[in-house]
């Protein structure tokens, strides 16, 4: 496809997508993706020749290098059972590949596509020197044993070690991917290589392991969250607030909430979601912790306990609230959810998820004014902490829990500046535009540096 410098915007967007879905199709995930930041940057870039010339967009929408392979393991049993590996590498033109491993039955090559070239512009944002990837399994760790889990993740590092490392490419946690499997992955590395190297982020302590990682991501979509409200001269002491989801991010993303002043009024998982009027406290916080990290159980469980309402195979987004933050999935807020909320009187939407607003719903957020604040600006906090374990990795320190909350602040701060100056007209912020637009620039601009590669 040549430069062609007599097309307008519209066109342009129009042949760069269908493009992009005949080299890549049936991955519907990408698509969307891709053509959210498109929509935005083509329009950017349609007076920069310099980029257009160069086909940087192009080039991004293409990843580096895309690595499949077979994962074999025993069950308990003794059965043998195989799985898919992957690992996309997306860019590196800032820096090392970086983005986590996803374990769950619905992993495909088009999600981690998806995944990979939003972390590109996620990591852009941060300001910390690291590319894009990410990669994982349909390996599904819920209802297997430790020893599954030992004997799966030791067979997948295998087969992955060959292709990452401390300055290549450094993988992180995500969906079915917490402490337990990082700890499995990087003993395995280390039992390969012979190497003690911050190969893996998300370590525990014990090993490498930074401080306040496992916080960084639900603190950090709540901090931006504060940011906008403080643009708009407002605050979130006495908002209430909805979220999705009652992991990690979930979690800690409550837990910030309440502690500036907002009251949480729901969670949920792949089974439905609980309504709690009074709000969530420390210890109903607590138990749902306990529940989802020990005990591994369903938060219809938190209704028994506390005698409040669980909506089965329903998701939170029709529950009034000031403020929502869907810390799920991907793609779990629709069109007639977004309305509403609106409806309801929500002001603000912070994603903690990867992508987890559709399309259209974005749109209903944007054109009723609602501030909307995208995954990639929005839920950076979790790499930016990632970036600050593997400079402690490298320098071979660690930095207090106190070092890292503020410059886990500072990030998060200067992300939504960033935003806020690619994104303002007039009186209105566009932090969809302003997010992709500034990550974008610093990726291009080091692509054109180091001329056609």
């Amino acid at each position: 496809m040549s430069y062609d410098e007599s097309l307008s915007v519209e066109q342009e967007l129009e042949r760069f997508m269908n493009g992009l879905i005949r080299r890549n199709p049936g991955e519907d995930e990408f698509h969307q993706a891709v053509h959210e930041v498109a929509a935005t940057i083509i329009p950017f870039i349609h007076d920069k020749p310099h980029y257009r010339k160069a086909r940087i967009l192009e080039r991004m929408t293409e990843p580096d290098r895309v690595i499949a392979f077979r994962v074999c393991w025993e069950d308990d049993e003794g059965n043998v059972r195989v799985n898919r590996g992957y690992r996309v590498q997306c860019n590196n033109a800032i820096g090392p590949y970086k983005g986590g491993l996803r374990f769950h039955h619905n992993v495909t090559l088009g999600t981690l596509k998806f995944l990979s070239f939003e972390q590109t512009f996620k990591n852009s944002l941060t300001g910390l020197p690291m590319g894009g990837a990410k990669g994982g399994s349909d390996f599904n760790p819920k209802g297997k044993t430790d020893s599954e889990v030992m004997r799966f993740c030791q067979a997948f590092m295998t087969q992955l070690s060959r292709h990452i490392g401390a300055d290549t490419d450094v993988p992180a946690g995500d969906i079915g991917v917490g402490a337990r499997e990082i700890g499995y992955l990087f003993g395995q590395h280390k039992r390969l290589t012979n190497e003690f190297t911050g190969v893996l982020t998300g370590k525990g302590l014990e090993f490498g392991g930074s401080l306040v990682r496992q916080e960084a991501t639900g603190y950090g979509a709540v901090y931006f969250l504060e940011d906008m409200l403080k643009e708009k001269n407002d605050d979130l002491k006495g908002k209430t607030a909805v979220i999705s989801g009652s992991g990690n991010v979930a979690t800690f993303a409550a837990k910030k909430l309440m502690a500036l002043g907002a009251k949480v009024v729901t969670l949920s998982d792949s089974s439905g979601y609980i309504h709690d009027p009074d709000g969530l406290n420390e210890e109903k916080l607590n138990y749902v912790i306990d529940l989802k990290t020990v005990k591994r159980g369903r938060i219809s469980e938190y209704a028994d306990k506390y005698n409040v309402k669980f909506y089965a195979d329903e998701r939170p987004w029709s529950v009034p609230c000031d403020v929502a933050m869907p810390c799920a999935t991907q793609n779990e807020l629709n069109k007639g959810e977004a309305e509403i909320l609106v409806k309801n009187g929500c002001i603000a939407v912070s994603e903690g998820a990867n992508m987890p607003t559709e399309e259209d719903a974005v749109e209903v957020f944007q054109q009723a004014g609602v501030m909307y604040a995208p995954s990639k600006a929005a839920n950076a906090g979790g790499v930016a902490v990632s970036g600050l374990e593997m400079s402690q990795n490298s320098a071979r320190i660690s930095w207090t829990e106190d070092d890292l909350n503020k410059q886990l602040r500072e990030i998060m701060a200067r992300i939504h500046d960033r935003c806020v100056a690619q994104g303002r007209d007039g009186d209105k912020i566009d932090y969809v535009s302003g997010a992709n637009i500034a990550g974008f620039i610093k990726v291009a601009d080091a692509m054109l540096a180091y001329g056609v590669v």
